[in-house]
């Protein structure tokens, strides 16, 4: 991509998130963006068609991102773990978009989009482990799991990243694998 197409698009992807700072995303121009990052309307449109195509083709990005950061685990070594702190690693690469994307109102069916891959290797690994495991508690547990974990990875989010990786993706580990009581009851 020519070096002036990434930077008018880190301009436009930038100016959007700070207004997404300030408010909600149906509140947001194209003018009004354009205004604040002094581009002219023709050049945003020439890669958008709207504010919502924008987030859409952000949220794209990171998706695409994540992928890449943990595609080389193969699903037969599956480890949540793993997968937790990739996500985590990839969150806090992407601060800025990550919190705005987390204040949106669709940031949770965002999440699930980018879990499925991990609930399908969670589902694969389970199945090769406890062969003839029965379908519908497979899908209370990795509901329990992904659903929690989308709480947390939220929570951590709205408290500013406020823990260490290592910790987070070892909490979800820990409250996935063996609930609240090793956890709550720690000592």
């Amino acid at each position: 991509m020519d070096r002036r197409v990434k930077y008018t698009k880190k301009v436009i992807k930038d100016t959007f998130l700070e207004l997404l700072k300030e408010k909600d995303i149906t509140k947001v121009t194209v003018m009004e963006l354009c205004n604040k990052a002094d581009i002219n309307r023709a050049t945003f449109y020439r890669y958008y068609l709207d504010i919502f195509d924008l987030l859409e083709k952000l949220e794209k990005e990171f998706v695409e991102e994540l992928q890449n950061s943990y595609q080389n685990y193969d699903s037969t070594h599956y480890e949540l773990y793993d997968y937790v702190l990739s996500l985590l690693q990839t969150c806090l690469n992407n601060k800025n978009f990550v919190k705005v994307l987390f204040g949106t109102k669709n940031s949770f069916q965002f999440l699930t989009e980018i879990l499925d891959d991990a609930y399908s290797r969670c589902k694969e690994k389970w199945e090769k482990d406890i062969p003839g495991i029965d379908g519908e508690d497979e899908e209370y547990a990795t509901a329990y799991i992904f659903n929690g974990t989308i709480g947390i990875v939220n929570y951590w989010i709205q408290n500013d990243f406020d823990k260490d990786i290592v910790e987070v993706a070892s909490m979800v580990k820990d409250l996935s694998y063996y609930g609240t009581n090793k956890f709550i009851y720690k000592k």
